[in-house]
């Protein structure tokens, strides 16, 4: 179902603004706070992207139920990619015209697309643990917020619980470790964080690409099953993790030994494997199933309770359907944080990124928004856009998914000259010039 905000629509046409700028005036004109839903319900990963839509868009309407932000009520339009980084293209150029108030693309391919538009348009572009890992470097990336975690934070915490069970980080040395991933920008973002461990530890990474959707892996479970890694990290999505798990368990390859990514730790990955996925672990974006969260029983009471639900009602509480969920909240948190420098109004692109440059979420104000022990704090800043690096590990237990670690947290020391340097790189290909201490303050 797709809403558009009628208030918009005629402060634009009444400033005669063309479809690619929105001016302040027309910000100002607006009653609701616009923001675009980039989804895709439809092709290969369907499964999975349309839990996360239905978090995203549900988490838009308990902020209306709650009386919206500050007041201000909160508008949405969909727009259907497929996964496809020219349709979430188009989807940007023919939204953010309406007065965006921050794209999250849900797609790597889509990210990477969008970053050099991003700074054009000003708006600011969310992608919570996914896209550019570099871009945590705000004085670069000063549209793109990467929140809660990149792919390079997944694959520092992906060694580090391997080293764990293993006995510590010196017992790597000499073992053999496979990436299986997504053969697109996606998959292969973790590759120098893991490359950068293995130089440090002494562990052979083994490098396997499946090509897209995922569905024949055959000769890369032939390979595992000859060369017999000690551990296999998963980096899929969609119909690929499914595929991997029942390939794995055709050729003996113990589940326990494999790791995914969280993109390939939700219920679509598992349940029609069931017990044969029994033993398998993935990384959490901070969060799993949290059917007993606060917010949930929120929305079951404020939304589906008055059949304004957008998806099905026993989805509510699961692994993307959070996702999906926290995604729109830090969205919206962006929002209420540039409120309080710029009033209680419709925020412009602009404001909402300083908003997203000063989230402070600490535990209370979580606990009272109703993300009590589902998430930790995030704090970010003008050169900080990650804001969070913490990661727990579940296992599926052949019916359901429970957290089977603590709290790991990505290892700065080892990621942040990664990031400088490769954003330092950035920066000096496209002539951008980084901002300063000073600038930031502005």
């Amino acid at each position: 179902m797709k809403f558009r905000s009628l208030a918009l629509a005629a402060a634009i046409a009444s400033v005669g603004l063309s479809a690619a700028v929105v001016s302040p005036a027309a910000y100002a004109q607006a009653k609701e706070q616009y923001f675009p839903v980039i989804v895709y319900r439809t092709g290969a990963y369907a499964a999975n992207g349309a839990p996360w839509a239905n978090g995203y868009v549900d988490y838009l309407k308990l902020v209306n139920a709650k009386g919206g932000i500050n007041g201000v009520k909160v508008s949405f339009e969909e727009c259907e990619t497929g996964y496809a980084t020219d349709r979430g293209v188009e989807c940007y150029e023919r939204l953010k015209g309406k007065g965006a108030t921050v794209f999250q693309p849900l797609s790597t391919g889509i990210t990477f697309a969008l970053t050099e538009k991003a700074p054009i348009d000003k708006i600011p572009v969310i992608t919570a643990g996914y896209g550019r890992s570099e871009s945590q470097n705000g004085a670069v990336f000063t549209w793109n917020f990467p929140l809660l975690g990149t792919y390079w934070v997944g694959a520092d915490v992906a060694i580090q619980h391997i080293a764990k069970q293993a006995g510590g980080l010196d017992k790597l040395k000499g073992k053999k470790i496979a990436l299986v991933y997504h053969d697109s920008p996606y998959g292969k973002e973790p590759i120098p964080a893991l490359q950068e461990r293995a130089k440090m530890h002494g562990f052979d990474l083994q490098l396997l690409p499946v090509a897209h959707p995922g569905v024949e892996q055959k000769a890369t479970w032939l390979q595992i099953r000859r060369d017999r890694p000690d551990n296999v990290l998963l980096w899929g999505w969609g119909v690929m993790n499914s595929t991997a798990l029942k390939e794995a368990q055709a050729t003996g390859y113990p589940r326990e030994k494999m790791l995914g990514i969280w993109w390939a730790g939700a219920e679509p990955d598992v349940k029609d494997v069931g017990a044969g996925a029994k033993g398998y672990s993935a990384l959490t974006l901070q969060h799993g199933a949290e059917p007993n969260s606060k917010v949930v029983k929120d929305m079951l009471a404020m939304v589906h309770a008055k059949g304004q639900g957008t998806g099905p009602k026993d989805e509510v509480g699961s692994v993307l359907y959070m996702r999906g969920l926290i995604s729109a909240m830090l969205g919206v948190e962006g929002v209420r944080k540039a409120q309080e420098r710029y009033g209680k109004k419709v925020m412009t692109g602009e404001q909402v990124r300083w908003g997203l440059e000063n989230l402070n979420l600490d535990q209370k104000m979580l606990d009272d928004m109703g993300f009590a022990g589902v998430m930790r704090p995030v704090q970010t800043s003008c050169t900080d856009h990650l804001g969070s690096s913490w990661v727990r590990v579940h296992t599926w237990d052949g019916a359901k998914w429970n957290f089977t670690s603590d709290w790991y947290q990505a290892d700065q020391k080892v990621l942040r000259p990664m990031a400088m340097l490769a954003s330092g790189k950035y920066a000096e290909e496209k002539k951008i010039t980084p901002r300063t201490p000073e600038q930031c303050k502005q």
